[in-house]
């Protein structure tokens, strides 16, 4: 039977006071988790600047607090970071993505456990927010196309890729906080496939449960863009100089493109509305107001050798730092999800082109004609809903993906560009290789690897600093400093005393399935690397005073830390899937909380049993 433990010393005390507070910053929806990270880093090292704290004969100074920027740690999150970008800017993860989108024709039900599965695969090896930012775009429009619910198949592909993530040291920047602290206080470092047993098993009973039971318990979410009528966009043909049809008629021009063009009127100068007669002569700068579908717009674009964008080609000409004169051209669709700040705005308010670095070719509104079909569109305000045609570089139509406001839709009709997909897949796969079989470090392989990304062109030094998140970076050296701190000055120890204390004479298998627990319930509130950091060396504590092997109760502050399911801001993909699902919180609770029951009770038996409590 273990009794209350006696009060640590005040330093400790001051530091458990100061984890609270950070759990408390970190549920502040008004203050950036950065912001947050930031004033727990200087709060200690101010702290114990001003008031010393000897640890084993030694002052521990503010330092020691910021060595979590040269974290090996740190280093690998950034590296992975950086490399994983060269994958998703070299565009080798979309053949996966389109494979899926043409398996759905076949049997959505088979499709969706193979989407599922997918995503967890790639999710071990890759950081999950660009997998679920492809496969998005994807899912909607299937379920558009085959009248699948949506609200069945997002949420549950955002929670596989969470569920494969945890099957690798490499598959969360939680995993490797988690597994480099523990290596830090003298426990046996993890190898890249160490928990792949415990994690595949619960993650496969999880996919099960996203698979046969979610799709029966979540209520459908009509989605305000799942329209699945054929899009026809409204569009603005300027007439250029060198085109052939100046001077001729309009039915001509019809005639030219094959018939069947819908011409709607023709802008001549700024305020000149002319009626669309077949008699009418065609001049340079007039606009042809058509509405069609993407690929017939760009069709007659062609062969009127016009303009196709939204602005006046007289007052807006094609210059060289205009987005149109990149050589990898792309178009594609974008929706205006629910929620977006665009709503209400005008292009021309929005100044779209300079801050997307797109051109808007046309645009679509579900279900009804534009009541300004015939004015600029740069002059309609938009609504949720609208589906965008945009025409850009390459580049911009991949950080477009990244956007709250927007929903890229479709992004398949490319020009030609340099394809560099299978050399970033080849050097992501030396990364996990070389790691995997304990050649090199995790966070010199993939430092090497993203070195190699950037030498042969992947992606550029611009888009390597734009892959480093700065709340990651930060949320990973305060939870660093903080587990530090806990740990130099009987915190963590006390803690562990306290828990064993009320837990009685319980069994190991009892403490580790509370601590997991416990940690569960942590992660959907707080930052999932917080919890982390700060729960990995009360495990150890636990383990060594209980006699324990310690490796099972880092893995139980491990899973339980990644069982980030029931509340949408809990992880940076369950935003994601929310704004594009238009889930509301009780449906993160619905599906959520059986996820987490299931893992952990699940984890609860695996665990001890593989271990041999």
């Amino acid at each position: 039977m273990y009794s209350l433990p006696l009060p640590p010393n005040p330093h400790a005390m001051a530091v458990l006071a100061l984890a609270v507070f950070a759990l408390f910053l970190f549920t502040r929806k008004n203050l950036p988790l950065e912001t947050a990270s930031f004033i727990i880093l200087i709060s200690l090292a101010l702290g114990f600047e001003l008031i010393p704290f000897k640890f084993n004969g030694e002052t521990l100074h503010a330092d020691i607090f910021f060595h979590g920027f040269g974290h090996e740690a740190l280093v690998a999150v950034c590296a992975l970071m950086i490399a994983g970008q060269g994958v998703v800017r070299t565009g080798a993860l979309e053949p996966v993505g389109r494979g899926l989108a043409s398996l759905w024709k076949i049997s959505p039900a088979t499709s969706l456990l193979l989407t599922l599965l997918v995503a967890a695969f790639i999710s071990a090896f890759i950081n999950n927010v660009p997998v679920v930012v492809l496969l998005l775009p994807i899912l909607i429009s299937v379920s558009i196309r085959t009248k699948i619910k949506s609200s069945t198949v997002l949420m549950p592909m955002g929670f596989a890729t969470m569920l494969g993530g945890t099957c690798t040291t490499i598959g969360t920047s939680t995993n490797l906080l988690v597994v480099s602290v523990a290596a830090d206080m003298g426990i046996n470092r993890m190898e890249m496939f160490d928990f792949l047993i415990p994690a595949a098993i619960s993650g496969g009973i999880g996919i099960l449960y996203l698979w046969l039971i979610v799709p029966r318990i979540m209520p459908e979410r009509k989605l305000t863009l799942a329209d699945a009528s054929p899009r026809i966009f409204s569009a603005h043909l300027a007439i250029r100089e060198e085109s052939s049809i100046i001077g001729k008629t309009l039915a001509e021009a019809i005639k030219k493109v094959g018939g069947g063009m819908k011409v709607k009127g023709i802008r001549r100068r700024k305020d000149n509305l002319i009626m669309p007669l077949p008699s009418v002569i065609l001049k340079v700068g007039d606009q042809l107001i058509i509405r069609d579908t993407p690929e017939r717009l760009k069709e007659i674009e062609a062969l009127l050798e016009g303009a196709l964008y939204q602005d006046e080609v007289l007052d807006n000409p094609v210059d060289a730092d205009h987005p149109l004169k990149a050589e990898d051209q792309q178009i594609a669709e974008i929706a205006v999800i629910q929620g977006s700040h665009l709503r209400g705005k005008t292009f021309s308010e929005i100044r779209f082109a300079d801050r997307y670095g797109t051109i808007i070719l046309a645009i679509h509104r579900a279900g009804k004609r534009l009541q300004k079909g015939l004015d600029s569109i740069s002059d309609i305000r938009l609504q949720s809903g609208d589906i965008l045609l945009v025409q850009g570089p390459r580049e911009q139509i991949s950080k477009l993906k990244q956007e709250k406001d927007l929903l890229v839709l479709d992004a398949t009709m490319d020009l030609p560009y340099t394809q560099k997909a299978p050399l970033a897949l080849l050097i992501m796969l030396a990364i996990i290789f070389t790691a995997a079989f304990g050649w090199l470090p995790i966070a010199t392989s993939a430092s090497c690897g993203a070195l190699l990304m950037i030498i042969f062109g992947c992606l550029s030094w611009n888009d390597a600093t734009k892959a480093l998140s700065t709340q990651v970076i930060m949320i990973v050296v305060s939870s660093l400093a903080l587990g530090s701190a806990l740990l130099k000055t009987g915190g963590a120890d006390y803690l562990a005393q306290l828990f064993l204390s009320l837990s009685g004479d319980a069994s190991p298998t009892f403490m580790l399935s509370g601590l997991m627990l416990l940690m569960a319930i942590l992660t959907n509130a707080v930052s999932n690397n917080a919890t982390a950091v700060m729960g990995t060396p009360i495990a150890i504590s636990i383990a060594t005073q209980m006699g324990q092997p310690a490796e099972p109760f880092v893995l139980a502050v491990l899973f339980g830390a990644n069982m980030s399911f029931a509340t949408p801001m809990a992880y940076k993909t369950n935003l994601l899937v929310m704004n594009a699902g238009e889930y509301t919180f009780n449906d993160f609770l619905r599906i959520g909380i059986p996820l987490v029951l299931i893992l952990w009770g699940t984890l609860s038996w695996l665990l001890p049993t593989l271990y041999g409590f």
